[in-house]
């Protein structure tokens, strides 16, 4: 019988070997990868507005990669899924449910107001939150869906401010109304008729015209127009069009001055009408604004922005940026990137972003919503003033 003396050496040999043997560690928890969706037109005229919606939101995805923010214990892996609806309503509902089926967490889109609210009721039925950092259409908001959002005012102010703009600061007592036939266009140019007739300045609507977002030649209602001779003309529509439109408005000798909203409010504007863009013939507004302090904050954004893509930021970059770091906020405020939890936290939300003061109402829009408004002056986009 052997023993217990003549098994030590090899007892020592295994517990020295198990001491020298290194420790591993639990491995680490696999990362979160949480999915952001933006939509807009990445082909057709209006691309470069929709790039800069892809581009502003992947700032920000960039950002919060760089924090390295945890949510449930797992740091977080934050991803941009982009898809084109080219303006179009059927594609904007088939990349709506894409973005659905690819299970993203949040969506930061669309561009068009005539693919916003198609793609808004899929997005609901999915639970899925969704910001628009661009459509003004007061329908988008109003069809009682949790899920919809916009960090820009909509066309009720939009509309019947230029309407005020117009006819106070213009002096504009003969109007002709020119819109698109698009959601956007024709919602806008509505609300702004609506104003005119509202505003007891004495100014009328002496012309209404129509065209459509793809046309080129507008020699026939122009030339109706111009028989009116009147002060403003009103165009509801995007800067692919308006353009254009002034150089056939110069063309024809048309005195009045062209009144839009943010669709022609682009840095692409002056290349777009040429030297139809003559000083203070343009007044445009931007559904949103900052002030004072705010401005500084904006500017350092423009400069990122222009710094890293080399090209001028166009319109709604920034609004797409806040956007996606409003779903982070509120994601983090409920620590989970689950749609159906973080979204009190988005409805309740409190955030100062690059755009200003983010806050809803419980329809889903922007509380106390500013305006920028603009003209051109040698070629350049001018700010007049921000308006509440």
């Amino acid at each position: 019988m052997k023993t217990f003396a003549m098994h030590q050496p090899a007892i020592l040999a295994a517990v020295l070997a198990l001491a020298a043997a290194p420790i591993h560690a639990q491995p680490a928890a696999k990362p979160l990868q949480v999915k952001i969706g933006t939509a807009s037109p990445l082909s057709g005229t209006g691309a470069h507005q929709g790039k800069d919606i892809e581009n502003g939101a992947r700032m920000a995805i960039d950002e919060l990669n760089a924090k390295g923010i945890v949510l449930g214990g797992r740091k977080v892996q934050w991803v941009l899924q982009p898809e084109d609806d080219a303006a179009d309503p059927k594609t904007g509902a088939a990349v709506a449910q894409k973005l659905v089926d690819a299970k993203v967490a949040a969506v930061v889109g669309h561009l068009n107001s005539g693919t916003t609210v198609p793609a808004s009721k899929i997005y609901a039925n999915a639970g899925i939150p969704q910001i628009s950092p661009a459509a003004t259409t007061p329908l988008y908001t109003h069809q009682g869906f949790k899920t919809a959002f916009r960090v820009v005012a909509n066309d009720n102010m939009v509309g019947r401010t230029l309407a005020s703009y117009s006819m106070n600061t213009l002096k504009a007592k003969k109007i002709a109304v020119i819109d698109d036939r698009t959601a956007f266009g024709q919602g806008l140019a509505d609300e702004f008729v609506k104003g005119v007739k509202a505003g007891g300045a004495g100014a009328s609507v002496v012309s209404r015209q129509f065209t459509n977002d793809k046309a080129t030649d507008f020699n026939a209602i122009l030339t109706q127009i111009r028989a009116r001779d009147p002060d403003v003309i009103f165009y509801g529509g995007m800067d692919a069009v308006a353009g254009p439109m002034l150089k056939q408005m110069k063309a024809l000798g048309l005195r009045a001055k062209l009144v839009s909203g943010d669709g022609v409010c682009s840095e692409k504007m002056p290349q777009l009408a040429g030297d139809a863009l003559v000083d203070d013939k343009v007044f445009c507004v931007v559904a949103g604004g900052v002030e004072g302090p705010q401005e500084a904050g904006m500017q350092a954004f423009v400069q990122r922005y222009q710094q890293r893509y080399k090209m001028p930021l166009q319109t709604y970059a920034p609004y797409a940026y806040d956007a996606v770091m409003v779903f982070a906020k509120a994601m983090q405020t409920a620590n989970s990137s689950e749609p159906a939890k973080f979204l009190p936290a988005l409805a309740a939300i409190q955030y100062d972003g690059v755009t200003g003061h983010i806050a809803f109402d419980p329809k889903g829009d922007l509380k106390n919503a500013a305006l920028t408004l603009y003209t051109y002056r040698k070629g350049q986009k001018t700010k007049l003033q921000v308006l509440r």
